[in-house]
């Protein structure tokens, strides 16, 4: 009776010119369906893979947090909850404590040299480290330049940080370099950020423009000041043993795929960036530049972090620092 059933199920299937997937690829963001990255995921990575696999391979998107925050997306791309996420860079490192590397502060000075680092030598060694925990790195992808929005004041010098409470993600590093800059670091995930914004439970954050303006902060802060403090990375995860689990042919369409979205989504980065910080002084933000004559001051202030983490990171991990800051 039940291979009846079956059989019976297979010809409607057919009958209705539907094929069932083979493999379906759940995929998380906390960011909005209109913000590049999902963008980019739909229109590139999506299509790629179900075109190429004729519908083997499905491919669903999760924008909004409905999934969760990045730390939940981290964790269920580890236990294979779900296939894969793009949580940044800083919460991965909650799961391989080395990652946090890529938050030293004032580690990169623009974005080409942030690249070529994650492309090459520092990538390399990253991507095996998070291998051993499960979790594949399929690439490294734009947030940008972090940097301080508030309600008190423009920040020009690293007095204007003092005494600051100011929201960070989970991540030891970011406390620890707003600490040495005497503000007062607040670990908050990003689904409470605005509520606490907006009632005053902290009275700053700090994220690249796209992100101040996908959570619509110009509507809950007075001023951003462009500190550049990190260059900020969104992450491509997938579980391994799903990836590995694939038959070669998909394997290489997925991997393909990833990298092919993961250079569309720099670049449409690059290219919006100027927009996401007119949208938010339009609406209302005050921003101010800071100078490298300005910014002198805060990579002073915050030069200890880099021997306060150098035995957590390790000897071969910083000795790459070396080769590939700039």
């Amino acid at each position: 009776m039940k291979k009846f059933l079956g059989a019976a199920l297979l010809v409607l299937i057919a009958a209705s010119g539907v094929q069932a997937a083979d493999y379906t690829i759940k995929l998380g963001y906390i960011g909005s369906e209109s913000h590049p990255t999902m963008t980019v995921m739909k229109d590139v990575f999506a299509k790629q893979i179900e075109e190429g696999s004729a519908g083997k391979i499905k491919v669903e998107l999760y924008p909004n947090g409905q999934l969760g925050g990045d730390r939940e997306l981290c964790e269920g791309v580890q236990l294979g909850a779900i296939q894969m996420a793009i949580p940044s860079s800083s919460v991965l490192a909650g799961f391989e404590k080395r990652i946090q590397v890529l938050d030293l502060p004032y580690l990169f000075t623009t974005r080409e040299a942030a690249f070529a680092a994650v492309d090459g030598v520092l990538g390399e060694k990253l991507n095996g480290l998070t291998a051993e925990k499960g979790i594949l790195i399929l690439g490294y992808q734009e947030n940008g330049f972090r940097h301080v929005t508030n309600n008190r004041n423009p920040i020009h010098t690293p007095d204007d940080m003092k005494g600051l409470k100011i929201r960070t993600m989970e991540n030891p590093m970011h406390i620890a370099f707003f600490k040495a800059l005497g503000a007062n670091p607040t670990p908050m995930s990003w689904g409470e950020l605005y509520t606490a914004l907006q009632q005053g439970t902290v009275d700053a954050q700090e994220n690249p423009y796209a992100m101040i303006d996908d959570g619509k902060f110009y509507e809950v802060q007075k001023y951003v000041s462009e500190t550049g403090h990190v260059f900020s990375f969104e992450v491509l995860i997938a579980n391994k043993a799903f990836i590995d689990g694939l038959p070669e042919a998909l394997r290489d369409l997925v991997l393909k795929a990833a990298k092919d979205a993961t250079e569309a989504q720099r670049k449409a980065m690059a290219e919006e960036e100027e927009s996401f910080k007119k949208k938010v002084t339009e609406a209302g933000m005050t921003a101010n530049e800071l100078t490298a004559e300005e910014k002198k001051p805060f990579v002073a202030a915050t030069a200890e972090v880099y021997p306060q983490f150098a035995d957590e990171l390790g000897q071969d991990l910083m000795e790459i620092i070396k080769q590939v800051q700039k």
